[in-house]
């Protein structure tokens, strides 16, 4: 049987090695189960192995304070780095959506600010 992890996407980078999520907990499950099916998901449809590293962190956000500061570490985690000077030129990234309201791949859920 599979099961279908519903949450919302309020910010996202991907990154080379890694990937930032910034999302509400699941309407059905729990946070480990969804993170370990979204792994499951990307690792079937890649030839790259391993993929992903066995852990995930994750940090509760209660303020809208924390929410923004946490929204900019992953958008500008890719300028840090040196992959890019500013962070629209990094595609693979909700920065844009919150920039000019540009629709990506993933739908993002930004009425939280």
């Amino acid at each position: 049987m599979r099961i279908r992890y519903a949450f919302q996407v309020y910010g996202y980078v991907v990154m080379p090695e890694h990937v930032h999520l910034l999302i509400d907990e699941p309407k059905n499950g729990t946070l480990d189960e969804a993170i370990k099916g979204l792994k499951l998901s990307v690792t079937l449809r890649s030839t790259q192995r391993p993929f992903w590293l066995p852990r995930y962190h994750d940090f509760n956000v209660f303020t809208v304070k924390k929410f923004r500061e946490k929204l900019r570490y992953l958008h500008r985690n890719p300028v840090a780095r040196g992959l890019v000077s500013e962070p629209e030129e990094w595609g693979a990234s909700s920065y844009l959506h919150y920039l000019n309201e540009t629709k990506g791949r993933v739908e993002i859920s930004s009425d939280w600010i």
